[in-house]
């Protein structure tokens, strides 16, 4: 099994080692290009980490098993919200954890119905789902997005989701079988 990991900054992937990382960048579109170059380049199974604001109480580093895109709203078209026109469904993947996708740092609960939120894991669910692409996704939770100081708190918890998140894939799938040492693709992203 090739596994790559899809993260969105740098500041998230400090630390992290012994697989491909893919630097993202912020929001749907960077997402897309990170996780289809992982894909072209051999992944057969995308994680995604990254921090999340949350909306209700949760804490700490959790799997997260459901992503909704907040952003999509083409209720005139008689769709429901977060329905993408011309496709059925809301949801990608289970209810249990489930994060909404923007391309907006939210300050404040979105009317779609989710547990965190983030700019990212939507986009990276839907690419894999498309593609046939084992897909999981872990989530720092860094701050609540109705509290102040959320910048505070993310430069505060970033290092220590970092942590946490390295022994997850430690514990998940011991040492990796190809030693990557901070290999990190990003910015100039080619897929041509």
């Amino acid at each position: 099994m090739k596994i790559a990991l899809v993260i969105a900054l740098e500041d998230e992937s400090q630390g992290i080692n012994g697989y491909p990382v893919y630097l993202s960048g912020c929001g749907k579109v960077n997402a897309t290009i990170a996780t289809m170059k992982a894909i072209y380049d051999g992944a057969d199974l995308i994680i995604n980490y990254g921090s999340a604001g949350a909306i209700t109480d949760i804490k700490g580093l959790v799997e997260v098993t459901g992503a909704v895109d907040r952003d999509m709203d083409a209720r005139a078209l008689n769709c429901l919200l977060g329905e993408t026109p011309f496709e059925k469904g809301v949801l990608i993947g289970t209810e249990t954890i489930v994060c909404g996708t923007g391309d907006s740092f939210s300050t404040s609960k979105p009317e779609i119905e989710c547990d965190i939120v983030d700019m990212e894991m939507y986009a990276i669910a839907k690419t894999c789902n498309k593609m046939g692409v084992e897909f999981r996704s872990f989530k720092y939770i860094s701050d609540h997005v109705e509290h102040d100081g959320n910048q505070d708190h993310w430069d505060e918890n970033k290092h220590r989701g970092n942590i946490l998140f390295q022994k997850l894939l430690e514990k998940e799938y011991g040492e990796p079988v190809e030693k990557v040492s901070q290999s990190r693709v990003g910015k100039d992203l080619d897929l041509l």
